[in-house]
């Protein structure tokens, strides 16, 4: 096959530990780890999601990047990927490093998706990646971005939310249905996947 026909992400930076910790410092609220995902995680999020057949995939929450790398990584030539960021400092930098064409990032909540998603005349996501702490949020505000998320979902699709805590699980009891749920040891704190499947 020929690379050159597949888009590449811009290199990462060296280490965005210390911008991470910042953005924890500032909204700590708003960023649920002190440091970013391991690259164990990284892989088994994008094996879960299974972003490489997907043609629109939304991340919420991708902080500093290190799991948007991965997922461009995986992603297929003609995909898009869109990353929601509340964090204005962490959506700079994402703007900033990633040039890669399949990649555009909104400074926006979570609770927007559908409309980000219709603005940009993307089509349904395949898949929407979730990091945001659900366990720090307002339950109210929680139910809202998960109903958001399922309605903007194509049939199909797959909501994945990595979680230090079960926050996403219970306040999505009745929204989402029961979750497949991993468990990824090598990663600070340990880290739970749930992983939910749009009806078709």
């Amino acid at each position: 096959m020929d690379e050159r026909a597949t888009p590449r992400p811009t290199r990462r930076l060296p280490d965005k530990r210390l911008a991470f910790f910042q953005g924890f410092l500032r909204e700590p609220q708003q960023v649920g780890s002190v440091i970013p995902s391991s690259r164990f995680l990284e892989r088994r999020l994008v094996k879960i999601s299974a972003v490489g057949a997907a043609r629109t995939v939304v991340e919420l929450g991708p902080g500093t990047g290190g799991t948007t790398h991965a997922l461009l990584r995986a992603l297929p030539a003609a995909a898009h990927l869109l990353a929601i960021e509340i964090d204005a400092h962490f959506a700079a930098l994402l703007r900033g490093e990633i040039t890669d064409p399949r990649f555009a990032v909104e400074e926006a909540s979570a609770e927007d998706i559908a409309g980000i998603v219709a603005r940009r005349a993307l089509p349904a996501p395949d898949v929407v990646i979730s990091g945001i702490p659900f366990s720090t949020m307002p339950d109210a505000l929680g139910r809202a971005i998960l109903r958001a998320v399922w309605a903007a979902l194509a049939p199909g699709g797959r909501f994945v939310a990595y979680q230090f805590r079960d926050r996403v699980a219970v306040l999505g009891r009745h929204i989402l249905g029961r979750p497949d749920v991993d468990v990824e040891l090598l990663n600070v704190p340990p880290m739970r996947v749930y992983s939910w499947r749009k009806p078709r």
